[in-house]
C-alpha cells in the first residue's frame, strides 16, 4: 500500500463513505466523459479535521461546457454540506498545457493526492519549476496586499480577521512547501511538522504561523484583544517571508 493509500485509509469511515457515494453520483451523471477524480489537500497530508476541513477534488473530464457545469449544481447542492466544495474541473489537455503556469499548485497536488477513480494524470506530467521562486515571492507579496485590502473591505471586524487569517495561511503554506522543494529540503507531509522545520530551513520564526494554524483548526479562539495583535504579527511575518525569498534568490540559493 502506498503512502497516499495509507493516508486515505486514515480518514474517518464516514468521510470515505461520502467520497464513495460522491464518485458514484459523478459517474452516473457524467458517464464516459468522466476520466479521473483525485482527492488532494489537507485530507491527503494528514491535516484533515472533521467538520472544518474541505475535501478538495480535481475532476478530469473529456470536455467542459456550460451544460456540464449546470448539471453539477445538482451534486453540489447535495454534497456542499459534506465539506466538498466545487471541484477543479479540467481536461487532460488543459492540465498538461497549464502545468508550467501553475507550478506551485500542481506540484503540491502531485505530491499529495489519491486517485478515487480513473487514471493518475500526474504520472509522467512535466511541471516546469524554473520560475517557482519568483512566483512564490509574487504570491506572498500579493497575499500581503490582498489581506490589507480585504481587512478594510470587512470593516476590520473581529469576524473578518478570523476568516481572513486562515484563508491567507492556506495560500502561504503552498509557497512554503514549494520553497522547501526548491532548496532540496525534505517536505514534511503534515503542516505541523513543516512549521516546526521552518527556523532551520528558511530562517523564519513559525510562532505566528502556528498560532493561525491552531486558529484554523479550532484549537484556539483569540479574544478581541489578542486577534488584532495576531493579525498585525501575521502581516509582519508575510513581509519577512517575502524579503527572505528575495534574499535567498539574491544569494543564488533559489
Amino acid at each position: 500500500m502506498s503512502l497516499t493509500d495509507t493516508m486515505f485509509e486514515t480518514l474517518p469511515e464516514e468521510v470515505r463513505q461520502t467520497l464513495v457515494l460522491y464518485v458514484e453520483r459523478m459517474t452516473n451523471l457524467y458517464g464516459a466523459s468522466l476520466q479521473a477524480m483525485l482527492l488532494y489537500g489537507s485530507a491527503m497530508r494528514g491535516d484533515y479535521v472533521p467538520g472544518r476541513s474541505n475535501l478538495n477534488l480535481l475532476v478530469l473530464v473529456a470536455k467542459i461546457d456550460v451544460s456540464l457545469l449546470q448539471n453539477y449544481t445538482k451534486i453540489h447542492k447535495r454534497f456542499q454540506k459534506e465539506q466538498i466544495p466545487v471541484p477543479l474541473f479540467l481536461t487532460e489537455e488543459e492540465l498538461r498545457a497549464s502545468a508550467s503556469l501553475f507550478p506551485l499548485e500542481y506540484t503540491d497536488i502531485a505530491a499529495f493526492h489519491h486517485v478515487l477513480m480513473g487514471h493518475d494524470p500526474f504520472v509522467g506530467l512535466v511541471i516546469d519549476s524554473g520560475h517557482v521562486s519568483v512566483q512564490c515571492e509574487q504570491e506572498v507579496r500579493g497575499n500581503l496586499l490582498r489581506l490589507r485590502q480585504r481587512l478594510v473591505e470587512g470593516s476590520a471586524t473581529m469576524e473578518a480577521m478570523g476568516i481572513l487569517l486562515p484563508l491567507s495561511l492556506t495560500a502561504l503554506l503552498v509557497c512554503l512547501r514549494a520553497l522547501l522543494r526548491e532548496l532540496r529540503m525534505p517536505v514534511p507531509r503534515t503542516t505541523e511538522s513543516m512549521l516546526s522545520d521552518l527556523p532551520s530551513a528558511l530562517g523564519i520564526d513559525p510562532a505566528v504561523l502556528q498560532d493561525i494554524w491552531n486558529l484554523k483548526r479550532g484549537v484556539i479562539s483569540p479574544g478581541p484583544a489578542e486577534l488584532p495583535r495576531l493579525f498585525e504579527r501575521y502581516l509582519s511575518t508575510l513581509d519577512t517571508v517575502a524579503s527572505r525569498i528575495g534574499q535567498l534568490r539574491a544569494e543564488g540559493r533559489l
